[in-house]
């Protein structure tokens, strides 16, 4: 289920189809409310009266429209995607797929065309059966959406030319990596979680996962409720980023349990994907932006400011990793009883992400090496000793870059 949410966030479908649904629902109530209004002979006096034809007209124009803007605004997002496919990456694509204010547009867009087609299928001529009938409040409101779909197309058009641009897409993947920062690394822990606490299990048994795919979401909470109850330790093997194959372990449990719920409840607390997304995974968000860096040294686009820009983006994050206390590696119930046994991501590793990729594809960039070495030693001022240690190693191995005369 958990799956199943991750994949709508994330999904072009779900808003038009909620939006659509809605759309249908008002049109008819709207179309209810106009008979009742002219069947008790009651008129709005600031809504001129329309002909059946005039009516139809409205109603057709404001449809096609419409939905043929709604066609050419996904043409446009489907080939903003292949482009940013093509040149950031193809793991940044999720970023678009998740914008809601893409969504938001189509959905209105689609959900307009659905109004004016169920008001267009209640106007009545006189000489059709059943006598006349010409929803004039439904129709004025389906003109006031249209006015307001005029708003949203000029929106659209602003937003979609914003979210080409690089440095966008460098913030929006930053946010990611801040929020995946504040998750592992909380400023304030869970009262019932500790940093230090981490007991050996005598005897484990693995819990398996059933179906293939990467682990996008651990629910912890629901993990250490589950331990609490059949009184067991639950270490973490698969966390989040991990691929998994049928038959591979998930967790280890001490002592072993063998019962089918009990698996079936730890199962269900992870959520399986084909993708590996930045929510819990701070690893893969950190990459994320280093992979921008990457690719603006390649050959062919050779643009080093796009990967100055990057590391400047990944200061903010590690500076703000630094600064926060340890991950937590241990949750406790109430009777401070370790739970839930975590192995989240150590920070000199993530470093080394970070400098792994300049140190081998942006040597020969004298920009990029001279933001790398400010980088390093930007962080070490607010680094740990193991930290200290990897930056000065770092800042070590960078050449000095040499300027013109």
């Amino acid at each position: 289920m958990r799956s199943f949410l991750l994949q709508t966030r994330e999904s072009f479908w779900f808003l038009p189809a909620v939006f659509g649904i809605g759309a249908v629902i008002l049109a008819q109530a709207l179309v209810v409310l106009d008979r009742t209004l002219i069947g008790a002979g009651d008129t709005i006096v600031f809504l001129d009266a329309l002909s059946a034809s005039a009516a139809r007209s409205i109603l057709t124009i404001i449809g096609t429209s419409m939905l043929t803007v709604a066609g050419t605004s996904f043409s446009i997002t489907i080939s903003v995607l292949a482009t940013t496919s093509s040149t950031y990456g193809p793991r940044l694509v999720r970023n678009f797929l998740a914008d809601r204010a893409n969504q938001i547009v189509l959905a209105v867009f689609t959900s307009t065309f659905l109004y004016a087609l169920v008001v267009l299928l209640s106007v009545r001529s006189e000489t059709d059966a059943g006598g006349g009938f010409v929803p004039t409040m439904s129709i004025y409101v389906s003109v006031a959406i249209g006015v307001l779909d005029v708003a949203v197309l000029v929106f659209f058009i602003h937003h979609i030319a914003d979210s080409v641009q690089i440095t966008t897409l460098q913030h929006r993947v930053q946010a990611d990596l801040l929020r995946a920062i504040a998750f592992v690394y909380p400023n304030k822990a869970d009262a019932r979680g500790n940093r230090e606490s981490r007991p050996l299990l005598t005897d484990p048994a693995p819990v398996t996962t059933a179906t293939d795919g990467y682990v996008q979401q651990v629910d912890l909470v629901q993990l250490r409720r589950v331990a609490e109850n059949a009184d067991v330790i639950i270490d973490v093997v698969a966390m989040p980023g991990a691929y998994v194959v049928a038959g591979d372990s998930l967790v280890r449990v001490s002592p072993p349990t063998h019962e089918p719920e009990f698996a079936k409840s730890v199962r269900a607390s992870f959520s399986l994907g084909t993708a590996r997304t930045p929510l819990q995974d701070v690893r893969f968000a950190l990459q994320q932006l280093v992979e921008v860096a990457v690719r603006g040294l390649a050959s062919g686009a050779n643009d080093p400011y796009t990967a100055v820009t990057a590391l400047d983006l990944a200061a903010t994050a590690l500076v703000n990793l630094l600064n926060r206390p340890p991950a937590v590696t241990a949750l406790t119930d109430t009777e401070d009883n370790v739970r839930v046994l975590v192995h989240w991501p150590e920070v000199d590793d993530l470093m080394h992400d970070v400098f792994a990729g300049v140190t081998t594809y942006g040597l020969d960039h004298p920009l990029v090496v001279d933001a790398a070495r400010s980088l390093a030693e930007r962080l070490l001022v607010v680094a740990g000793p193991s930290t200290t240690e990897l930056l000065r190693s770092v800042i070590n191995t960078l050449p000095r870059p040499s300027l013109p005369n």
